[in-house]
């Protein structure tokens, strides 16, 4: 039998770009460009700080993000979407396109098969 993982090409690009929080914060540095952690968290409210770290540091780990960090007083550290993040452009593009060419299908869907559990409850 193989491998699910081994089976799909593409599993391992799912796991590090569509993570829970990885796709927000690239969509917040690609639209707005490098930011401070205090501003990555005013626009993405529901991440906790300790979720929030630990996510800048994977896509740090895995390139998609660039640190930079200054040796001011305070210390200032700021963000920015690396070259390789950057090049996930096209695959957003591709997707925010469909989501908005298919959403209301889904949820049409989604309202279709929960009446059909309904009436079988």
């Amino acid at each position: 039998m193989t491998d699910p993982e081994q089976a799909c090409p593409i599993a391992p690009a799912v796991d590090i770009v569509f993570s829970r929080w990885t796709t927000p914060i690239l969509w917040a540095l690609h639209e707005h460009g490098r930011q401070r952690f205090v501003e990555l968290q005013r626009r993405l409210p529901s991440i906790t700080p300790k979720v929030l770290t630990e996510r800048l540091r994977r896509m740090e780990r895995d390139g998609l993000l660039t640190r930079t960090w200054y040796a001011e007083v305070p210390p200032r550290v700021e963000y920015e979407i690396s070259d390789l993040g950057r090049s996930l452009s096209p695959v957003f593009a591709q997707l925010a396109t469909w989501a908005g060419d298919h959403l209301d299908e889904v949820a049409k869907a989604r309202d279709a098969y929960d009446a059909t559990k309904m009436q079988n409850v």
